[in-house]
């Protein structure tokens, strides 16, 4: 598991005094940055091996300026060519939301997708953990 400290900004704020939903999916795409490295480690756009093929977010509870907030990050699903990368995002021990992002391992200059095999696969399966359902929100 990858974690990541998010501090909120003021900006990061809407009118109802929460944090914003859309920061959401840019702070999980922020702290994917983790497991992008295990395939591009400079994260060099030229050489990138991934593509996003879904990604849902559950807003189970308001986020709020002021407070740290932690990403956690990890892999819930391994297939073939692609996996599943979970996140969480907690403030003060309190599960607000939960994302789920598809990625393929995807060669760019042929189009298709590609095995994940060998040490890449290794890698992943080092942050494999089955998903667990938290009622915490």
């Amino acid at each position: 598991m990858f974690v990541r400290t998010i501090e909120p900004a003021f900006y990061d704020t809407d009118a109802l005094g929460h944090v914003n939903n859309t920061r959401l999916p840019a702070w999980f795409e922020l702290a994917r940055n983790d497991l992008f490295r295990l395939f591009t480690p400079d994260l060099d756009p030229r050489q990138w091996r991934l593509i996003m093929a879904r990604m849902e977010i559950d807003y189970r509870a308001e986020l709020h300026y002021g407070s740290d907030i932690e990403i956690r990050t990890y892999v819930s699903r391994l297939g073939n060519s692609s996996f599943t990368v979970t996140q969480e995002a907690w403030q003060k021990g309190r599960l607000t939301n939960l994302g789920h992002t598809v990625m393929v391992h995807f060669d760019h200059g042929l189009k298709r997708a590609v095995p994940i095999v060998g040490e890449l696969r290794e890698a992943l399966e080092a942050h494999l953990q089955p998903l667990e359902e938290t009622s915490d929100a």
